[in-house]
């Protein structure tokens, strides 16, 4: 039955994603089924081919109740041709002060987007990575089903 559920859940996320995006964005997701080990690095490829266009990247998480904190803390980079461009930390809150989650979604788990870079302009045409490591104190971190990135084109 769980599995039948989240099934359905990957499949309700991807048809609202696809539903509401330009054709030429892009989103890329990781299961992470609710073991993100602190050094497992979620890597996510995708090509640049018009870096004259400004974009948006925005992190997706899909959360459930199993997640013990009301924050996220990510350690993200971005990489062309394997050479670093950027290294940020982040810190994301992902439930109001009363425990409540923020995301949206029904039964357990609930999905999130948060702007990692906007207005983003990639130096130029090419291969591209964004690296996303947990920074949380727990080695293995539960609760955190999925991980995403949506590389969103702005119009002009």
């Amino acid at each position: 039955m769980k599995v039948m559920l989240r099934i359905f859940a990957n499949l309700v996320l991807l048809l609202s994603l696809f539903s509401c995006q330009n054709s030429d964005d892009k989103i890329l997701t990781k299961d992470i089924d609710s073991k993100w080990n602190k050094k497992d690095v979620q890597k996510f490829d995708f090509d640049v081919t018009d870096a004259q266009n400004q974009k948006n990247i925005i992190f997706i998480v899909r959360n459930n109740n199993d997640y013990p904190y009301s924050n996220l803390r990510l350690i993200a980079s971005i990489e062309h041709n394997k050479n670093t461009i950027s290294t940020d930390t982040l810190n994301y809150v992902l439930a109001k002060p009363n425990g409540e989650w923020i995301g949206s979604g029904f039964g357990d788990t609930k999905e999130i987007l948060f702007q990692y870079k906007l207005n983003y302009k990639f130096p130029q045409n090419g291969n591209y990575s964004v690296k996303v490591v947990q920074a949380m104190r727990q080695n293995i971190l539960p609760g955190i089903e999925d991980l995403g990135v949506k590389i969103q084109n702005i119009k002009p």
